[in-house]
C-alpha cells in the first residue's frame, strides 16, 4: 500500500514536470520570433506573447521584417475603421458627396410655402449644425420665410436595425454610441455647459445647440469642495420613459470654472426637428406645423439639393479623430451604393468583404460588426491589416487614404503620444482601444527612406490601461532602431 502511494506520488510529479516543461516550451516558442527588446517588454508587463500579434513589412515587400502570430484573429477596436474607410474610398471615390434633398410640397408664392417642407437624407455623416445653418440660409436667400404646413422628414434611405445605443457599454447617452440614420444631424449631440453662479448660489446650465423640446430638470447643488472628480460631480440621466427630459443631479463646486460635456439626446427625428426649428427661427423663418416622418413620393422633384463635404474630407475626420457614427454611416452608404436602397448593416458588411476579396485579400480572419470597431465581436488578423495597407499603396487613391490617418504625435488620436524614438512625425496610423484591447496599424517612414506597413494588436487583460501602448511603442522603437 505504501509502495503504491509512493509510485502515485512519483507519477504525479512526473506529470507536473512534463506539464511545466510543455508550458515552458510553448512560452519559448511564442517568444522565439520576437526581438529580445520586445520580448523583454512583454515579460516585464507580464503579457503573454500569445496575446499579441505583430506584422511589419517594407512597402511592396513579400517577406516580413517581423511577423509574430500574424494570422490570429483578434479584436482590433477602432483600427477596424481602416477596413471600412479604405473600402469606401476605393468603391465610392474620394469626390463622392451625399445629397440632402429639400422639397416644397405645396405652392410657393415667393415668401410663404403653402404646404409642407420635406427633407430627405441620404446618409450625410457630417450634416452638422454649421452645415444645416448654411442649407437653411440658402432657403432664406431664395425668399422662403414662412412654412405654413408641416416638416416632413424622410430617412428611408437607410433601414437601420441596430441594437440599442447603450448595448456596447451601458452608456446610451455617449456620443460615440449614436446609431446611424439617413437624416443624421449634428451627430444627435448637445454640449451641456455648467457654470457656478455664486450670487444666486446655483449652477447655470446652457445648451449648444439650444433645443426647445428638451426639458432640463436641474437639481445640481453648488458645493464648496475642490473642483474635480468624475464629471465634476454631475450626474446626467435621461428620463426613463421620456427621452425629451434630462435630469441633472449631484454637486458642482463653486471653485470650478465652466465645465462642458457632450451627450446625445432625443430621438433622431425629434432632435433634427428641434435643431431645424432653432436655426430657422434664428435666421428669421417661421413654421406653423408639426413634424411628420414619412417617405416623400418618388415622383416629387426637389427644390434644393444640398451636397455634403467630399468623401476624402469625411474619411480624414473619421480616421484622425476615430469618429464612430460617421464610420457607421459609411457602412450603410456602401451598402446602398452596391445593393441599392435601403442601405443595411448586413449588406454593408457583405459589400466590404466582396471588395476585399476582389483585391485578392484573405478575409477568413475578418468579422465586421458595425464597421467602426465599437464591438466585442469584431475580429481581424494583423496580417490582413498589413495586406490591406500594402494593397492601398497600389490603388489610385493611396495619397488620400494615407493622408486620412493620424500623423504620429502631431494630430488626431496620437497627438502628443510619440517621441523621436517611437516615431514622432514619421508615422501615419490608426489607433484602437476598448476594454482589454489596444491596437495600431499604419505606415512608418524610416530615416533610410523605406516605408513600412505595420500592425500591432494586443488582446490581454488591462491592455487599454496603457499596457498595449507600451508594447506598441516598443515595437516602433525597435523598427526605427533598425
Amino acid at each position: 500500500m505504501r509502495l503504491t502511494s509512493q509510485r502515485a506520488e512519483r507519477c504525479n510529479s512526473i506529470v507536473v514536470i512534463v506539464a511545466l516543461a510543455a508550458a515552458l516550451l510553448s512560452s519559448v516558442r511564442a517568444y522565439a520570433d520576437l526581438p529580445p527588446g520586445i520580448a523583454r517588454v512583454l515579460d516585464s508587463l507580464e503579457i503573454p506573447a500569445t496575446d499579441v500579434s505583430i506584422v511589419i513589412e517594407a512597402a511592396g515587400a513579400d517577406t516580413p521584417l517581423l511577423s509574430h502570430m500574424p494570422e490570429v484573429s483578434r479584436n482590433p477596436a477602432s483600427v477596424m475603421k481602416i477596413v471600412t474607410t479604405w473600402s469606401a474610398i476605393e468603391t465610392l471615390g474620394p469626390a463622392w458627396v451625399w445629397p440632402t434633398e429639400v422639397y416644397f410640397l405645396g405652392s410657393f408664392d415667393g415668401s410663404t410655402l403653402n404646404g409642407d417642407l420635406g427633407l430627405k437624407g441620404y446618409g450625410d455623416p457630417f450634416l452638422v449644425q454649421e452645415e444645416l445653418w448654411k442649407l437653411l440660409r440658402r432657403l432664406r436667400s431664395a425668399g422662403l420665410e414662412r412654412i405654413a404646413g408641416d416638416l416632413v422628414f424622410d430617412d428611408s434611405y437607410f433601414d437601420v436595425r441596430e441594437p440599442p445605443a447603450g448595448e456596447f457599454d451601458a452608456q446610451p447617452t455617449r456620443t460615440y454610441n449614436v446609431v446611424p440614420n439617413a437624416l443624421l444631424m449634428n451627430f444627435k449631440a448637445v454640449q451641456f455647459q455648467f457654470r457656478p453662479d455664486t450670487i444666486d448660489n446655483t449652477v447655470r446650465v446652457a445648451l449648444e445647440p439650444p433645443l426647445r423640446n428638451l426639458r432640463i430638470d436641474n437639481n445640481i447643488d453648488l458645493g464648496n469642495g475642490r473642483c474635480g472628480g468624475y464629471q465634476r460631480g454631475i450626474s446626467f440621466n435621461v428620463g426613463a420613459d421620456d427621452p425629451g427630459r434630462v435630469v441633472l443631479d449631484g454637486e458642482f463646486s463653486r471653485n470650478c470654472r465652466v465645465y462642458s460635456m457632450s451627450r446625445t439626446v432625443l430621438e433622431h427625428d425629434t432632435y433634427a426637428e428641434a435643431l431645424f426649428r432653432s436655426i430657422w427661427g434664428e435666421i428669421g423663418g417661421r413654421i406653423d406645423g408639426r413634424l411628420r416622418r414619412e417617405a416623400i413620393a418618388q415622383d416629387s422633384q426637389p427644390s434644393l439639393v444640398w451636397s455634403s463635404r467630399p468623401l476624402a474630407e469625411v474619411v480624414r475626420s473619421i480616421n484622425k479623430n476615430s469618429n464612430n457614427v460617421m464610420t457607421r454611416q459609411l457602412l450603410y452608404t456602401i451598402s446602398a451604393h452596391k445593393f441599392g436602397a435601403p442601405g443595411t448593416r448586413e449588406n454593408g458588411v457583405a459589400a466590404i468583404v466582396d471588395f476585399l476579396q476582389s483585391r485578392g485579400l484573405n478575409t477568413e480572419s475578418l468579422t465586421i460588426v458595425n464597421g467602426a470597431g465599437l464591438s466585442r465581436e469584431s475580429r481581424v488578423s494583423a496580417q490582413l491589416l498589413v495586406d490591406l495597407l500594402q494593397a492601398s499603396l497600389d490603388g489610385p487613391y493611396a495619397a488620400e487614404f494615407v493622408a486620412s490617418l493620424s500623423i504620429g504625435g502631431i494630430d488626431g488620436t496620437t497627438r502628443g503620444r510619440y517621441d523621436s524614438r517611437s516615431g514622432n512625425g514619421r508615422l501615419h496610423l490608426k489607433t484602437g482601444r476598448i476594454d482589454h484591447v489596444s491596437a495600431i496599424a499604419g505606415f512608418a517612414h524610416h530615416d533610410d527612406g523605406t516605408d513600412y506597413a505595420f500592425s500591432v494588436i494586443v488582446n490581454t487583460p488591462e491592455a487599454h490601461r496603457g499596457l498595449g501602448q507600451e508594447v506598441e511603442a516598443a515595437v516602433l522603437s525597435w523598427l526605427f532602431a533598425q
